[in-house]
């Protein structure tokens, strides 16, 4: 299509409006532009056609014929249009949260949670994508991200969800065994860490531990840090909200909390890309954390 070749959409609508209304008044009301604006709007496009599109009858306007010509085939194409827009956004709404979250946030910290949310909004589905994988929200086509770190992601709108707050945690058996009770005591026991979170390893070091005599076990992913740790084969360290459930069923022991200025996991969206849906779904999140 070549749209140079067209007159502005702005006076197209204009006309149709004052056209449909037979009111210059009415249709600036619609529009929510002034009297003076469509009646130049309308002055531009008879001058473009060389030809009249409305005339004065009695206290409004009517089209001529060939105005009531162009005004049936414009309302016909806007139509179409608002049915298109209308189309899309039914689809946007209709399909799933899209959520991307670390695999380890989603095991320890959603998905025990997430059922009370599907129980109170059965309306709002929500597909989860664990990943600790770099996304764009936008490219990738993520409404919602929850990542592990201080806030500071260029081009998205964070928001705090938990606190930074780090646990040192084992089994029980593992710490009776050894008589271990302070952090101290934990270093001629085996650890257990993952990869991909190495804050831990600069807050310990500040908490007093000699990390080069320490036998750490690298493991692949948080999820088998945490399996290890209750399997009672080391001491891991692991953001308080991964683990305060377990503490508290006693599968395992807090042995120290190591706090974290500014450090924890954030809810990631994108500015201006908004919802219903996707704001009852941030107010649980927010709520229940």
């Amino acid at each position: 299509m070549d749209w140079s070749a067209l007159p502005s959409l702005s006076a197209l609508r204009a006309f149709e409006a004052a056209a449909r209304h037979k009111s210059l008044s009415a249709a600036a009301r619609e529009l929510n532009v002034t009297h003076a604006a469509i009646a130049q709007h309308v002055r531009h496009l008879e001058a473009e056609f060389g030809q009249s599109l409305l005339f004065r009858a009695g206290r409004g306007v009517a089209p001529t014929e060939a105005g009531q010509q162009l005004a049936n085939q414009l309302n016909e194409g806007f139509g179409i249009l608002s049915d298109a827009v209308h189309s899309l956004r039914q689809r946007q709404e209709n399909r799933p949260l899209a959520l991307s979250v670390t695999p380890s946030f989603a095991m320890n910290w959603l998905m025990p949670r997430i059922g009370a949310f599907w129980q109170a909004h059965p309306d709002i589905p929500v597909a989860i994508t664990p990943s600790i994988a770099l996304v764009d929200l936008k490219r990738d086509g993520f409404d919602m991200a929850i990542r592990f770190g201080n806030g500071d992601w260029p081009g998205v709108q964070s928001t705090p969800l938990t606190a930074g707050e780090f646990w040192v945690v084992a089994q029980p058996e593992l710490l009776h065994a050894h008589g271990t009770q302070t952090l101290q005591e934990a270093e001629s026991l085996p650890w257990l860490m993952e990869p991909h979170l190495m804050e831990w390893r600069r807050v310990v070091k500040e908490a007093g531990l000699d990390l080069d005599r320490v036998n750490i076990t690298v493991l692949d992913s948080n999820e088998l840090v945490l399996s290890a740790t209750l399997a009672g084969l080391g001491v891991s360290v692991h953001p308080r909200s991964l683990v305060e459930r377990d503490v508290g069923t006693g599968a395992l022991t807090c042995l120290c909390a190591l706090p974290t200025e500014g450090l924890g996991y954030h809810v990631l969206t994108v500015n201006g890309r908004d919802s219903p849906r996707l704001r009852r779904f941030a107010k649980w999140l927010h709520a229940t954390a």
